[in-house]
């Protein structure tokens, strides 16, 4: 899952820049090579948060430099908190087209509460070794005022496959990077009610909801953008109405609303202008 974290505005860009690798990190370092494989990684350096939508992404590729076809198995090896979407990465590798490298994503995750620290991965297939840097830098200090949904942990009645799930709290409100894939896009089409969810850190007062669906000059809200909809907050383990947008055709909708204490917020959909997707590019949550 690749995340456009240099694009997200305001406290999403203070966050995004923890994202970002450091030159004062060490780099990947190799050790030991004996092995016709040969494996990288990218980027060689990582820096991470403890937010459930702010994984660190790293892609990893091996490349078969001997005159043999083989199977190969790329063994990951995090410490300390790190949490790896793949731990194992296997494939063959056949020597008709030795240049020819295999890759595959990874997502790095650390718990909320991780210790700020250098941590490392290390990497290995036969007797080669590479090791990727990665530090655990301390959570982004949530000012009053500031968008409590951003980079929390976000569920959805159904996601495209183009798409990704944390989309829609990733801090970039742009609909001119749609085709980037920021925001989320349903995946049942022609289908409603949908609904899009993001679980507040703590129980929280909030009283506005800001929400942005699609509109730009290629896809414009009055024909793509979502047209109905409720915000429901989770009061005392039930769901509650506390707003509703019926007839939107504009990009961006602030919805107000009595203070309540919420663990999370849902964005009920029910209906998109074109009458298929429910769109939406960004969701931000704030309190009194």
């Amino acid at each position: 899952m690749k995340i456009r974290w240099q694009s997200a505005v305001g406290f999403g860009a203070a966050v995004a820049a923890t994202l970002v690798a450091s030159s004062s990190v060490p780099q990947a370092t190799n050790s030991n090579p004996q092995t016709d494989v040969q494996i990288s990684v990218e980027p060689q350096q990582l820096s991470v948060v403890g937010l459930p939508c702010f994984p660190g992404n790293l892609t990893l590729t091996m490349t078969n430099t001997g005159s043999q076809d083989r199977y190969a198995d790329l063994t990951l090896a995090p410490s300390g908190p790190l949490q790896l979407s793949r731990e194992l990465f296997s494939s063959w590798l056949p020597a008709v087209d030795p240049d020819q490298p295999v890759s595959a994503p990874v997502e790095v995750r650390v718990p909320r509460d991780t210790e700020p620290g250098s941590y490392k991965i290390d990497l290995e297939v036969d007797k080669t070794r590479l090791t990727v840097p990665v530090q655990v830098n301390p959570l982004p200090s949530k000012d009053p005022g500031s968008n409590v949904a951003l980079g929390e942990q976000a569920a959805a009645s159904s996601t495209h496959g183009n798409f990704f799930l944390c989309g829609a709290v990733d801090g970039d409100k742009d609909s001119e990077h749609w085709d980037t894939l920021t925001g989320w896009n349903d995946g049942t089409r022609a289908v409603f009610p949908d609904n899009y969810d993001v679980a507040l850190a703590q129980p929280t007062t909030i009283n506005r909801v800001e929400l942005y669906t699609l509109d730009s000059a290629k896809y414009p809200a009055a024909t793509n953008g979502l047209r109905d909809w409720d915000v429901q907050v989770s009061a005392n383990g039930t769901w509650q109405t506390v707003a509703q947008v019926r007839g939107n055709t504009a990009g961006h909708v602030t919805s107000t609303f009595a203070p309540v204490q919420a663990t999370a917020v849902r964005i009920l959909c029910l209906d998109g202008n074109d009458h298929t997707y429910s769109r939406i590019v960004e969701l931000e949550v704030y309190g009194p």
